[in-house]
Parts: structure tokens; C-alpha cells; sequence
């Protein structure tokens, strides 16, 4: 059986200050903390080299370097971190190495540096574009410091480039919203990412909500965005993302077609598959490592590793855990995929997608398993369909 694609994902977990929104493993440290580089550094490759067993044989399509603010740490870190990547596992041959960055943390010529290290793909969390914005979003930077960023960027030789921008912001209505994407798009982004503000458990948000747009504006803001990128050449590829021909994130696509992924750093989590035992589908492990940083760096003396925790995906989870991702692309998979990885009869998926398609969630095609325009924009009630099933 051919095992799905391999990816890394390498988390650093700090940033000048946590963000109200962010429910992501980030510790805030202010604009003059030392970070601990030479320690991290040989936590993440010890943390890789006790994974290694894991990816024998198989190479990487893609390396993803999220945080936290991964560029508060130096281009000769990175350098130094992928050479020691690149000498423990087989690279594909145009691998794409993705680096988050944020426009407030960047000192000049950073951008340079990361590229000469071998990072060939950024990821700019710009979120918005307005000063009152970003202000409630808490976020350190300005717009301009955005397009400046953008314009360094491009100096740098960077031509693979991710705008993050967020919609349904406190106060925002339709024309502010539409002000964000023009002036992201009048940077020439080969990709963006635009995802609507929810409030996650356990942030700062969700314990004290913010006066969010009602529900009409949000739906306006949805399609009147939808309708601008697609007109400016980003084709949507997955429910918040666009690209141009020829730039969508493979990494993010190995997420969500359900490939595998290593994960190294504090907080990271990983999904590794095996052939099963009894022949059918595939024995899928999630892993994830300690979160404190601090935590974390002491693992490296721990003869237990630096494995937090891991479970095995039950059987009868593999529906729902593949259709969760596979469902988010509006091209969707192919059934042969379903057989592939969840190793379960055609007539048990048939019978949970059956009152799906009679709700018009999914697209009437024997060989895919495809979302309806309608079932792109419910989701959960497709996936409640699945789950159910």
C-alpha cells in the first residue's frame, strides 16, 4: 500500500504579545525578550531525531515553520535548522519551505537572511490593513508596516508569497472589509488566505466578547470578498484559501487531502500512517509534544522523549477525521481516496452521505467526494451528516 505524502511542521512558540483572537500555542515574551535560540535549536533536531523511525524511507514535500512568531528568531537559526533537516531526511526536489512572519517583528534585512537560509515561501499575518482594526485585534503593526514588509520581501527575491487576512472584525462592515482586500491584492500576493474571525475557547475573545458584525453583514462580507478575489485571478482552492495558478500551499493541500505530517516543537502535533495488520486502510497514529516552552527544552535531557501524547484513530473515526479535511477543498477527493485510507465498504460511506445529498450538501458524483456550493458554506451540518452516519 503507498502511504499518503510526508510534511513537517516545526513550531516555535513565542511572540512579542498574545493576541485576544489567538488560540494557537504562543507565549508572549515583549519586543526585547533573548530568546533561547541555541537551546531550541538542539531541542527541535533532538525532537526530530527521536521521530526519525517514524518517517524511514519517505521523503518531504513540504516543511511549515508556525508559531507564535517565527520570525522573531534569525536567519542563521533557520540555516542551521534546515541544514540539519536536510542531513536527517530525504528532501523532495522542489520542496516548499514555508516561514510565518509578522510585519511588526521584522528588523531590516531579515527577509534576506531567511532566504539565503533556503525558506522559499512567506507567510505575512497582515490580518488587516486599518489602524482601528488592528488595534482591537491587538496586533503590533501598521499597514504600512505591511506593505513595507511586502516591498522587502520582493527586494529579498521572495516571488511565493501569502497575504493572511481576517473578515467579520469588531465593527467591520462590507466596505471596510473590501478595503482590506484591495490593499492586499495591490500587492501582488501569489496567495491569500482569508478566513472570517471566530471566538476560540480559552482566548482573550471568547472571555470577553467583542461586538462582532450580525450575521447578514457577515454573509455580504463573504460573498462580496469571494467575488473580488476570484475576479482578481485567486482561485479558491479550500473554504478560506486562494492562489494563483500554480501557487496553492502544498502544504496545507498534504493537510488536507489527510497526508502525514511530523511535528517538532513545543506544542506540535503530528499524524503518521502505517499499512494496517489485517490488510485494509491504514493504522493512523496522532502524536503531540509538551507545550510550555520551557517545558519542552527540558525534554531534551528526558530519556521519555518529548511525546506529550499519542492515540491511534479508531476505525470507526476515520470517516468523519478524513471528511473533515477532504471536504474543505471544493474540488474534493477522489473515492479511491476513501478507500485507501479509512480500508471501510463503499456502502458504509454511501449510507452516511445519503441524507447529505439529499439536502443538496454534495455534489452527485459516484467517483468523488465533493461539497455543493451550499455544502461548502454548512459545513458542520455536512460533517454532522458523516458523523452520524
Amino acid at each position: 500500500m503507498v502511504l499518503p505524502a510526508l510534511a513537517l511542521y516545526v513550531h516555535v512558540p513565542w511572540c512579542v504579545r498574545k493576541c485576544p483572537y489567538c488560540d494557537f500555542n504562543s507565549h508572549g515574551v515583549g519586543r526585547r525578550a533573548e530568546l533561547p535560540e541555541a537551546e531550541y535549536l538542539q531541542a527541535l533536531l533532538a525532537d526530530l531525531d527521536a521521530d526519525l523511525p517514524l518517517a524511514a524511507g519517505r521523503e518531504l514535500v513540504s516543511i511549515f515553520i508556525g508559531g507564535g512568531t517565527p520570525s522573531l528568531m534569525s536567519a542563521d537559526f533557520y540555516r542551521r535548522l534546515l541544514e540539519g533537516i536536510a542531513a536527517r531526511l530525504t528532501l523532495a526536489e522542489a520542496i516548499e519551505i514555508t516561514l510565518e512572519a509578522n510585519p511588526g517583528t521584522l528588523e531590516r534585512g531579515r527577509f534576506a537572511g531567511y532566504r539565503e537560509a533556503g525558506i522559499n515561501r512567506l507567510s505575512l499575518g497582515v490580518q488587516s490593513f486599518q489602524a482601528a482594526q488592528l488595534e482591537a485585534l491587538g496586533r503590533i503593526h501598521s499597514g504600512e508596516d505591511a506593505e513595507a514588509a511586502v516591498r522587502e520581501a520582493r527586494e529579498a527575491g521572495f516571488d511565493n508569497l501569502n497575504l493572511d487576512l481576517m473578515h467579520g472584525l469588531p465593527g467591520q462592515t462590507p466596505a471596510l472589509a473590501l478595503q482590506d482586500l484591495e490593499r492586499g491584492l495591490a500587492l501582488g500576493p501569489e496567495h491569500l488566505s482569508w478566513y472570517q474571525l471566530t471566538l476560540e475557547p480559552n482566548t482573550e475573545f471568547h472571555r470577553h466578547p467583542p461586538c462582532l458584525p450580525d450575521e447578514e453583514i457577515l454573509w455580504d462580507i463573504q460573498d462580496l470578498g469571494h467575488e473580488r478575489l476570484e475576479a482578481a485571478g485567486l482561485a479558491r482552492y479550500e473554504i478560506s484559501a486562494y492562489a494563483r495558478p500554480g501557487r496553492r500551499s502544498r502544504h496545507n493541500l498534504n493537510y488536507w487531502r489527510f497526508g502525514d505530517y511530523l511535528g517538532i516543537g513545543a506544542g506540535a502535533h503530528g499524524k503518521l500512517s502505517q499499512p494496517s495488520a489485517n490488510g485494509g486502510g491504514l493504522r493512523i497514529e496522532r502524536r503531540w509534544k509538551s507545550r510550555q516552552p520551557d517545558a519542552y527544552l527540558r525534554r531534551r535531557h528526558d530519556p521519555r522523549g518529548f511525546v506529550a501524547g499519542h492515540r491511534r484513530v479508531r476505525a470507526e473515526e476515520l470517516p468523519l477525521e478524513f471528511a473533515m479535511n477532504a471536504l474543505r477543498l471544493p474540488e474534493g477527493v477522489s473515492i479511491a481516496a476513501w478507500d485507501e485510507t479509512t480500508g471501510l465498504p463503499r456502502r458504509e460511506l454511501a449510507s452516511r452521505l445519503a441524507a447529505a445529498r439529499e439536502k443538496g450538501l454534495l455534489v452527485e458524483d459516484a467517483e468523488r467526494l465533493q461539497a455543493s456550493p451550499r455544502g461548502l458554506l454548512f459545513l458542520n451540518e455536512l460533517l454532522a451528516s458523516i458523523s452520524e452516519g
